[in-house]
């Protein structure tokens, strides 16, 4: 039976979808207009919201029901 392999992530979830962001972001800067860009553009965006989908659930604000 093959093992699987385990790592603890130094980052949290929301650190590393805006570095992947950001650096998405830096790549689309480079090339020129086109679909290659609008694609990596978007997922740079999906990955913000990612982020920020994170950060609202972890939030204290928001509480499971009694």
């Amino acid at each position: 039976m093959m093992r699987r392999r385990r790592f603890t992530q130094t980052q949290s979830l929301e650190a590393r979808l805006a570095q992947e962001a950001e650096r998405l972001r830096e790549r689309a800067k480079k090339l020129p207009h086109g679909p290659e860009r609008e694609i990596l553009i978007r997922k740079a965006r999906q990955a913000e919201t990612g982020s920020h989908m994170s950060e609202w659930l972890r939030s204290p604000g928001l509480q499971p029901p009694e």
